[in-house]
């Protein structure tokens, strides 16, 4: 099945589903410089290695994985990052409060506004507290068309991500959710979610009322 999901002005979108949960694992590639940031190591490593192969078709110029970006800490979502950081030497990146729980060392520890500048593009980190303390959110805003949302676990088609039914947490990550999601970005930003396929804000936008009655 052909990864490709978006081909966009200055880069792609590729992905691909892994584990037994199927865990999204997404890579984007800046066509000009080769420049690749890839977001959830989940599983599968030889899968992995044939998403970076896939991609090496999307630039001119030699492909280089400039960070392995890890949404949240949960185990379904870092099972290859070892793996991946020991084949490639890339640098990782994760929440503050996450990091100590991933398998490997983390190079950038994420706080909410985080900017990362890749030769290429720039990618957003959103801090969005609540299915676990560190989750982050990468935020692409494409300068000819929609933003582009990876939200990992935090926000999917009909919600938002789990919170294991303590109020508290669910109220905390619909907030943020809300704040830092629906009151920053348009109707038409796609969201990239950690398991299953993409919607958009706006799509989901009318549903924040109704989320916030049911409590989950």
């Amino acid at each position: 099945m052909d990864s490709l999901e978006y081909d966009l002005p200055a880069l792609t979108i590729r992905r691909i589903s892994v584990g037994e949960v199927d865990n999204n694992v997404y890579l984007l590639t800046a066509k000009a410089t080769g420049a690749q940031v890839l977001i959830d190591a989940a599983d599968d490593l030889p899968a992995i290695q044939g998403l970076l192969q896939d991609a090496a078709a999307d630039t001119s110029a030699e492909p280089r994985l400039d960070l392995i970006a890890t949404t949240h800490r949960h185990w379904d979502h870092v099972r290859a990052l070892a793996g991946l950081v020991a084949e490639t030497g890339a640098r990782t990146a994760a929440g503050t409060d996450d990091a100590p729980e991933l398998p490997v060392p983390v190079d950038v520890l994420l706080a909410n506004g985080d900017v990362g500048n890749f030769d290429g593009f720039d990618l957003t980190a959103v801090h969005l507290r609540g299915h676990t303390a560190g989750s982050i959110a990468f935020v692409y805003e494409d300068p000819d068309g929609p933003a582009h949302i990876f939200s990992g676990d935090s926000l999917f088609p009909g919600g938002v991500g789990n919170t294991h039914t303590d109020p508290a947490r669910f109220g905390q990550l619909l907030g943020d959710v809300t704040e830092r999601l629906f009151d920053a970005y348009p109707d038409s930003a796609v969201v990239h979610p950690g398991h299953g396929k993409p919607t958009t804000l706006g799509a989901e936008r009318p549903s924040l009322p109704e989320w916030r009655a049911r409590g989950w």
